[in-house]
């Protein structure tokens, strides 16, 4: 309690760094914007540092008050920008100095917009915090690329590091050589007050199972194909609704002509985020069918909205939901099938949860006020932590290998000079 008060009184200026922000949209997307609003409710000076976004550029003011800087970088792939080291530093140190940032925090270890601005960061004597949203594996060559070359040289000097899930803490702890003891864990959360229940709709539609994914190999699209069939073999009656896209549609809809479920299988296709919650309060239970998730948000979305989930328990699924809103399942087509066929029954025997009362358990455990104070629980640890010295800095990005440990030494040594040129013949001035 007395950490508590403590932290009202204090007032931090923090950047939020992602090439991953509004009016882009996606799970990261809306973190940002949640903890962005919430930390400045709670009385920081808080301010985003993106991408340009077509015609969306310079410095913008969202609703909930915001600042946002959208920088002309030019984004190569998936909204991702070139890595341009030395040429960004110009930006990141105007903006961190001008708005006199004492945390940067990046989102996304695809962001390479949030690993160049660690980098900036603690080369001005900033601290840095870096949030891992994703779980990565051990075998395929892109993890191996991503861990190797990336995160255990761009994580090397970082402050403190957030993770949403147990299950990404010790993956992010494996990829990138980080102590346990600097890695928070601390949960995504939904606006629940978007995702309201409809108990008329819950009570009085056909038995109806909800899919809402992109229909691609990650999101387990291909055990829908072997999944829907062995349903509607077994319960005549059931519906479902798949909304997303992807290039696994093809196969579903193939799917769909061979077993003529045309009827009972309903491809709403690709859909905006507003209207997520009219598409689930349609059925009663929820599919999820990933292959790897550090937490999913949709299925907390779905019990929100009061439906029963079945899903597959991989990586940080587990520890979101309580097993009263979720089945858990292999991921093996019979297996989730017998899942989904245990919460039909379940809805047909009248043994489901109210959906009101579903809502009103996920409202208490998953809100953006709680993952604001947590969060600012892990600056705070930050900022009372001793910072190392140069020599320090640049022997852990040695302790990550000695070929590229000297090219990551070369780069900050280089950047560290750029700053100091720039110090003398370009300095900021402060606000009046």
């Amino acid at each position: 309690m007395l950490y508590s008060k403590k932290l009202e009184k204090s007032c931090l200026r923090i950047a939020l760094v992602s090439d991953f922000f509004c009016p882009n949209t996606g799970g990261i997307e809306t973190h940002l914007y949640y903890l962005g609003g919430c930390l400045l409710e709670r009385g920081h000076k808080v301010i985003v540092i993106t991408h340009a976004y077509g015609r969306r550029k310079g410095i913008r003011y969202l609703s909930n008050g915001l600042k946002v800087y959208y920088l002309p970088f030019l984004v190569v792939y998936n909204s991702t920008t070139l890595s341009a080291v030395v040429d960004c530093l110009y930006w990141f140190r105007k903006i961190f100095l001008h708005e006199k940032i004492q945390i940067v925090h990046g989102h996304s270890s695809f962001s390479s917009m949030a690993h160049e601005a660690i980098l900036h960061a603690w080369c001005l004597g900033i601290r840095t915090i870096f949030t891992d949203h994703s779980l990565f594996g051990f075998a395929d060559a892109s993890a191996i690329l991503t861990s190797k070359l990336l995160l255990r040289y761009s994580l090397a000097n970082v402050d403190k590091a957030i993770c949403v899930s147990h299950t990404s803490k010790e993956n992010l702890v494996l990829r990138a050589g980080l102590s346990p003891s600097n890695v928070f864990v601390v949960p995504n959360a939904i606006e629940t007050s978007l995702f309201l229940p409809d108990p008329e709709k819950f009570y009085s539609n056909t038995t109806t199972v909800v899919i809402l994914s992109r229909l691609v190999y990650r999101k387990g699209a291909d055990l829908l194909v072997d999944i829907i069939p062995l349903v509607c073999q077994q319960h005549p009656k059931v519906r479902f609704l798949i909304a997303g896209d992807g290039p696994k549609r093809v196969e579903l809809e193939e799917m769909r002509e061979k077993h003529k479920l045309h009827n009972r299988v309903i491809m709403l296709g690709m859909l905006p985020h507003d209207k997520v919650r009219e598409v689930m309060v349609e059925g009663q239970i929820f599919l999820n069918t990933s292959l790897t998730e550090a937490f999913c948000m949709s299925i907390v979305e779905a019990a929100c909205c009061g439906l029963h989930v079945v899903s597959t328990k991989v990586g940080g699924v587990p520890e979101v939901l309580p097993s009263e809103l979720v089945i858990l399942e292999d991921t093996i087509p019979s297996r989730l099938s017998e899942g989904v066929l245990q919460a039909i029954y379940l809805r047909e025997t009248n043994q489901l949860m109210d959906p009101s009362k579903r809502h009103e358990m996920v409202k208490k455990m998953y809100n953006w006020q709680d993952v604001a104070a947590r969060t600012e629980i892990v600056y705070e640890t930050a900022i009372a932590t001793p910072q190392s010295s140069l020599k320090t800095r640049m022997k852990n990005y040695l302790k990550g290998g000695i070929c590229f440990g000297l090219v990551w030494s070369y780069m900050a040594l280089i950047n560290l000079i750029f700053i100091f040129i720039l110090n003398v013949f370009n300095p900021v001035k402060d606000e009046p």
